[in-house]
């Protein structure tokens, strides 16, 4: 199960793999767009519009529920974390990934829109929402998302440095070298994992 198709690009490597899939996002279009990349390639699976913070399945459904970037744009995220976990499968995994409000990238554009714009009392909270992505974008720490999770076994909350970590612009990439001597600890990316509980 698959919470935020999107433009399907991990929901099709799934079928293509043969899972048993279902997914969901809140816009017709993402919907639209992955049954037809599922015509393409002949490939099947149940794709519906729907709300991550109120998901249309019985709880206990899945085996295996994925989110990548995307429960931090809804308006009550840790509703939608604890509906992934909901719908999983007592023993099933869970994997989200959600952004990390102590990276390089909220520094930067706490810089970028704060501080050389002679606003330093702006938090970091504050421009996430106002400059990065959509108007809304929020970003957690790592105590904050094992709150939002709680109930998942053995779970591990992981940042993760990637190419976007150190870009210049939103088509300009630093070699990628560079994003390999950053710490994972300042990585944008937060990858929640864990268990259900049996």
């Amino acid at each position: 199960m698959e919470v935020g198709v999107g433009a399907a690009t991990d929901f099709i490597r799934f079928a293509r793999a043969g899972a048993v899939l279902s997914g969901i996002d809140l816009t017709a279009h993402a919907v639209k767009l992955a049954e037809h990349r599922l015509r393409l390639e002949a490939l099947n699976a149940e794709v519906r519009q729907g709300d991550a913070e109120n998901l249309p399945f019985p709880d206990a459904s899945f085996d295996f529920v994925y989110s990548w970037g995307v429960i931090h744009h809804t308006a009550d995220t840790g509703k939608a974390a604890q509906e992934l976990i909901r719908v999983a499968k007592p023993g099933g995994r869970v994997c989200a990934m959600i952004y990390h409000r102590r990276s390089l990238v909220a520094l930067q554009c706490w810089v970028l829109h704060a501080f050389l714009r002679g606003r330093p009392w702006l938090t970091f909270t504050e421009v996430i929402r106002d400059h990065i992505e959509s108007p809304g974008t929020k970003a957690y720490s790592i105590r904050e998302a094992e709150q939002m999770f709680e109930g998942l076994v053995g779970m591990q909350v992981t940042p993760v440095v990637t190419p976007y970590d150190v870009r210049l612009s939103r088509s300009q990439y630093l070699p990628r070298w560079i994003a390999d001597l950053v710490p994972s600890r300042w990585g944008w990316f937060l990858v929640v994992e864990g268990t259900k509980a049996s």
